[in-house]
């Protein structure tokens, strides 16, 4: 059974960081590029950003150049590091595969940006 578990989210000011882990079935990881997913209040879930399993990332233009994703192949473990958050970053936090697979969605971490 496949499952990807996220943590690592929580409240922080307005220009903090945080850095957020995904663990993932070792089956999955060493196949899959793996993404970063975000869903605020009343919003559709977004790819916040993506990584090959070779390292290669991209990023969706609103979090470039302060959100950093890498991964630990052995560990099977993604990470989002997020710098300079803003409260428009507010949102859980998902990992899942690109492209998704609906059966991969774990429960998020909640990432809450606010003074």
């Amino acid at each position: 059974q496949v499952q990807l578990v996220e943590s690592g989210g929580g409240l922080v000011q307005p220009g903090g960081s945080l850095r957020l882990s995904c663990a993932a079935s070792r089956s999955i990881f060493s196949i899959y590029a793996m993404g970063w997913y975000r869903q605020a209040p009343g919003k559709q879930r977004e790819l916040v950003g993506s990584i090959t399993s070779g390292g290669s990332a991209n990023y969706v233009d609103s979090v470039k150049g302060r959100f950093t994703i890498s991964r630990d192949n052995p560990k099977s473990t993604v990470y989002l590091q997020m710098n300079s958050l803003k409260p428009e970053d507010t949102a859980v936090y998902y990992c899942n595969t690109v492209p998704t697979n609906r059966r991969y969605w774990g429960q998020g971490t909640q990432v809450t940006v606010s003074s």
